[in-house]
Order: C-alpha cells, then structure tokens, then sequence
C-alpha cells in the first residue's frame, strides 16, 4: 500500500511539474499571425526554438523597425531587449501578410540569439535555423510571394542543402558580409 501511494504522490507530482511548463503561443505575442507561426513551429518539433522563447520569456511582435535599424526596410527581424530589460524579437511590420511559414522562419533565427551580443558563432547558428527551418516548413505545392524574405529563405536554404562539414557556405557569407562584419566586429 505504501508503495502505491508514493507512485501515486510522483504521477501527481510529475503531471503538475508537466502543467508548470506548459505555455500557449498566445502567452508570446497577441498578434495571430505570429502565434499562428509559433504554433506551426511546435507542430512541427522545433523545441529548441520553443525552449529559448519559454526560457527567456520572450516577446515577439511586428514592429516598424525605422526606429531600430539604420536599415529598416532591410532588416528582416531582430531580437533585443525592451526598455524594461525584457527579451523581444522584432519582425519588420512590412513583413505582416507573409505567409505563416515564413514568419516561423524569422521567429526559429531570432529565438536563437541568446547572447547580449552576437558573435560570428551565434549569427551562423540562427541562420542556419532559419534555413533547415524553411526547408521543413516550405509547402512545395504553394506559391510564396515573390519578394525580398522569400529570396531571402530560398538562397539560405540552398546554401544551407549545399554546405558540407568544410565548407560551411552560410558561415562563410556571414563572415564576408561588409554588414556582419562591422555588427559582429569582425573587421
């Protein structure tokens, strides 16, 4: 009998820690496109994407990043912090009516920044999320817009297929970039 209920006090006691860590996409952003993104996101077993917005309890939202970026209508998204300290990833507000899938790919990058600063190492690891991210996501049967983000995903995605364990061809464009270069203090 003592031991049915110490099995009983732990299937609680597991089943309640389970509830603890349950969240709703609803609980990162109030816009439905983004939590429409972040549930395709789970559907899909993006769980480390998933553990980096739980653990950081980040934000997302469509923002008008001309405020943010000396760049803003080339900026995709970015992941900084609020003036309350707390973690937020901003998605370009012209990027709004993209398609879901897209979207995702943009939160799986941003999520994966989770240093202050970036460095070479992180900004190749979030881009090469967002492109095994679109390579999963993309629906070969639909028709995506032709414009600068979906460009954007199908040249990281062919990079990201044609990279090899030398020659990491997502990394090394990261690492040329006149842009990284100076954002990540390369030069």
């Amino acid at each position: 009998m003592k031991k049915l209920v110490v099995l009983f006090t732990a299937m609680i006691f597991l089943s309640l820690s389970q509830m603890v860590y349950a969240y709703r996409a609803a609980d990162f952003s109030s816009d439905s496109k983004i939590v429409a993104a972040i549930d395709l996101l789970e559907r899909t077993g993006e769980t480390d994407v998933l553990r980096n917005l739980r653990k950081y309890a980040i934000r997302v939202s469509f923002d008008d990043l001309s405020s943010v970026s000396y760049n803003s209508h080339k900026t995709f998204a970015i992941s900084t912090y609020n003036k309350y300290g707390t973690r937020v990833i901003m998605i370009n507000s012209i990027y709004k009516d993209a398609p879901v899938e897209q979207i995702a790919c943009l939160v799986a990058h941003e999520s994966m920044h989770v240093k202050r600063v970036a460095d070479l190492e992180e900004e190749t690891i979030a881009t090469q999320k967002e492109a095994a991210t679109w390579i999963r996501l993309k629906n070969t049967s639909k028709v995506y817009p032709d414009s600068r983000l979906t460009k954007r995903l199908d040249r990281l995605g062919g990079m990201y297929m044609a990279s090899s364990n030398g020659n990491n061809l997502i990394q090394n464009k990261i690492a040329s970039s006149g842009f990284y270069r100076a954002q990540l203090g390369l030069n």
